[in-house]
């Protein structure tokens, strides 16, 4: 990757939100490993329009998300490749689309109850709280919660179909990295993941790199990575044709 413009680190209880141009790049490391970054997306100009994780896995035939995969909008367009998805220890990444995200109850009941007023940067954030103060920023609420990406967490399921966290494929300098193929509202959270068993509250640090990306060529692995891949990009230049005349 190169052509870094902005790098920051955002702690294991915090989150951020920023508006990123088609094109952009972002890379997030886990640096210490057992990390979760939760995120969301929105069209910063038409807000309504959102991350779908139902349409994201059924169009490219997946139940979890990895390099290849493209994560797709509500209106069939594409927010983000992921093209790069490195895995330190060589057991693989997987990222987990269908969990959702910690809540106030979750995290108390689990770590007990701690506050910013009396523990200020050490309190124990949930993830869905952590989402609305990042959407009250920009005039959005409770209504307009989607289904979360959970990157760095894996999934999987029993015999009997519980779902359970397989923490086996977590380490230090895992990343995952995103080109940006719309302009993006970009919402995330450093919090735990809903099915950490964790007993103690994981504070785990990821770090965030800005960039510009390559301009997608035809034969670009993403956009190849499906046939329906290839409907999404025209999708995208529809819009983007539409927007400019």
């Amino acid at each position: 990757m190169s052509n870094i413009l902005y790098t920051t680190t955002l702690p294991g209880n915090g989150h951020w939100s920023l508006e990123l141009r088609r094109g952009s790049l972002m890379k997030i490391t886990d640096l210490t490993g057992g990390a979760n970054v939760g995120m969301l997306f929105y069209n910063p100009r038409h807000l309504l329009e959102r991350y779908n994780a139902p349409d994201t896995l059924k169009c490219q035939h997946t139940f979890k998300l990895q390099r290849g995969n493209c994560l797709y909008s509500d209106m069939g367009r594409i927010f983000a490749s992921i093209i790069d998805d490195y895995s330190a220890n060589g057991e693989g990444n997987w990222h987990d689309t269908v969990c959702g995200t910690s809540t106030a109850q979750m995290v108390e009941q689990q770590f007990g109850k701690r506050d910013y007023q009396r523990d200020r940067n050490q309190w124990l954030q949930n993830g869905y709280d952590a989402f609305l103060v990042e959407l009250a920023k920009y005039g959005l609420g409770r209504a307009d919660m989607a289904s979360n990406i959970n990157w760095f967490s894996k999934v999987i399921a029993d015999d009997k179909g519980n779902i359970q966290l397989d923490t086996r494929n977590q380490a230090q300098g895992n990343s995952v990295t995103l080109r940006f193929e719309m302009d993006t509202l970009v919402v995330m959270h450093a919090c735990p993941h809903p099915l950490n068993k964790s007993s103690s509250y994981p504070f785990t640090s990821v770090r965030i790199e800005l960039g510009e990306a390559d301009p997608v060529s035809d034969d670009d692995y993403c956009k190849n990575f499906r046939p329906e891949n290839q409907r999404g990009f025209q999708n995208n230049a529809l819009y983007y044709l539409a927007a400019k005349h």
